[in-house]
């Protein structure tokens, strides 16, 4: 028994220490499933910039317009390029992956459980982590996620990110990351802040779409769970009166 605690608590502490390491320092990205406008511009900016190369193979074109509360129309003129697609096709990339394979080094990955499996906050924290590095193979690194195959693809949004370093050596490491003066995007840091809030929405409700209503009914479970208690606590009294 001894010997089974002692292991237990070694994988607890283990796993705590993984956790801490990967993802430290993390942005809150205040996720709501329930806001259709944010999920509305993330899906948007989602099929617009990351659709080149990612898929979502697990989420069909015909399930957003009931949870984005928009017609099949708008989702097929603002959201499909494929002329050829069905209503029930899955969302695939427009880059095969042969030529990602090829340029990139790898096939980019499906980002339909991105969001649930790594986190909604440590995507938001890599949209916003991308800073230009001369060094790297494709111009661009990021400091959740060093030396990824990905370049910035928003940085037309955001602008062009510098990065400010701090120690030397062996121990040099990017401090910040700012965009200079003259270097901005189309958008203002609060803007991109938002858009990246948006993608990052869409992809935890792309994850699970039916967090939103299991929320919404877990506020009823709790309530009904509350006044059940407070019956069956006079129930209780009523019952044991005559004993006490």
């Amino acid at each position: 028994m001894r010997k089974f605690l002692l292991m237990l608590l070694a994988t607890l502490v283990s796993g705590s220490a993984i956790a801490a390491g990967g993802y430290a320092n993390l942005m809150d990205a205040e996720v709501d499933v329930s806001d259709e406008a944010s999920l509305q511009r993330g899906a948007q900016l989602f099929a617009n910039n990351c659709m080149g190369c990612h898929s979502a193979k697990f989420v069909r074109w015909n399930a957003l317009p009931e949870e984005l509360g928009v017609s099949m129309e708008l989702i097929e003129e603002n959201l499909i390029w494929d002329s050829g697609y069905q209503a029930g096709d899955v969302m695939t990339a427009a880059m095969r992956s042969e030529d990602a394979s090829a340029w990139f080094g790898a096939a980019a990955p499906d980002l339909s459980l991105t969001a649930r499996s790594r986190g909604a906050d440590w995507v938001y924290t890599y949209l916003n982590s991308f800073y230009v590095d001369p060094d790297a193979s494709i111009g661009w690194n990021n400091t959740l996620l060093q030396n990824a195959s990905m370049p910035h693809v928003l940085w037309q949004l955001q602008g062009v990110p510098q990065p400010v370093y701090e120690g030397s050596g062996d121990a040099l490491k990017v401090a910040e990351i700012v965009v200079p003066e003259g270097q901005q995007g189309a958008m203002t840091e609060a803007e991109y802040q938002q858009a990246t809030k948006d993608i990052t929405n869409f992809m935890a409700f792309m994850a699970e779409p039916v967090r939103a209503k299991r929320q919404e009914l877990g506020v009823w479970v709790i309530g009904f769970l509350l006044v059940f208690t407070i019956l069956a606590y006079f129930m209780k009294r009523e019952y044991w009166r005559d004993v006490h």
